[in-house]
C-alpha cells in the first residue's frame, strides 16, 4: 500500500471512531465546547480533521447523545446533563469547600516553589569552596603587593612636606590666573583687529600664525 493510501486509510479509521472519542471527551470534561475547541484539543492526540470533528458532533447531537446550543454565531456542544446524578446542595457545598481547600493548597505549593527557586538562585550564584579558596589566595597576594608598596613609600626619603605641597598649589593658582589674564587680553586684541579685518577669524589666525589652546585640546584648569 502506498503512503498516501495508508494515510487516507488511517484518516478514515480515525473519522469512523470520532463520535466515540468525542462523546467520551465531552462526558469526561462536562463543559461546553465549540467544534474548533474540540478539534484543537484532540487533533494532536487522535489526528482528527476538523471536518470529521464537526460531522461527528452534529451526528451525536442528532442522536441525542449530546446537546447543542447556538451561542452568538457559533454552536457549542456539551454532554447531556440527564445522564449525570443529581447533586444535592450539601454535595455542592462539599465540592465548593474542597475546591477552596485545593486552591489554598495550590497557592501554598506555588509560594513554596517560588521560595525554593529564590534559594536555588542564591545557591547557584554563591562561590563554591574551591572558588572561595582561590579568591582568598588572590586577595592575599593582592594585599601582600599593597603592603610592599606601602613599605617602600614609607622608606623613601623624598617625601613632600605639607609646606612644599602648599607652595606648589599656590604657584599653580598663580600661573593659572596669569594664563587666564593673558588669554583674555589676547582675545580682546584679536576681536578689536577682526572688527576691521575683511576676512574670517580663522583666516586671520592662519595668516598671523596664531595658535590657540583649543588647537591642542588644552583647557584651563579649574581655579
Amino acid at each position: 500500500m502506498s503512503k498516501s493510501r495508508a494515510e487516507a486509510a488511517a484518516g478514515g479509521k480515525g473519522a469512523a471512531g470520532a463520535p466515540g472519542i468525542l462523546l467520551r471527551y465531552l462526558q469526561e470534561q462536562n463543559r461546553p465546547y465549540s467544534a474548533q475547541d474540540v478539534f484543537g484539543n484532540l487533533q494532536r492526540e487522535h489526528g482528527l480533521g476538523k471536518a470529521a470533528v464537526v460531522k461527528a458532533l452534529e451526528q451525536l447531537a442528532q442522536q441525542g447523545k449530546i446537546k447543542e446550543k447556538m451561542y452568538g454565531k457559533q454552536k457549542i456542544y456539551f454532554a447531556d446533563q440527564d445522564q449525570f446524578d443529581i447533586v444535592s446542595d450539601a454535595d455542592l457545598q462539599s465540592l465548593d469547600a474542597n475546591i477552596v481547600a485545593l486552591t489554598a493548597k495550590v497557592q501554598s505549593l506555588q509560594q513554596s516553589c517560588r521560595h525554593m527557586e529564590t534559594e536555588l538562585k542564591e545557591l547557584t550564584s554563591t562561590l563554591t569552596t574551591p572558588e572561595m579558596q582561590k579568591e582568598i589566595q588572590e586577595l592575599k597576594k593582592e594585599c601582600a603587593g599593597y603592603t610592599e608598596r606601602l613599605k617602600n613609600i614609607k622608606a623613601a626619603s623624598n617625601h613632600v612636606t605639607p609646606e612644599e605641597k602648599e607652595q606648589v598649589y599656590r604657584e599653580r593658582q598663580k600661573y593659572c590666573k596669569e594664563w587666564r589674564k593673558r588669554k583674555r587680553m589676547a582675545q580682546e586684541m584679536c576681536d578689536a583687529i577682526l572688527e576691521g579685518y575683511p576676512k574670517s577669524k580663522k583666516q586671520f589666525f592662519e595668516e598671523a600664525g596664531i595658535e590657540t589652546d583649543e588647537d591642542y585640546n588644552v583647557t584651563l584648569p579649574d581655579p
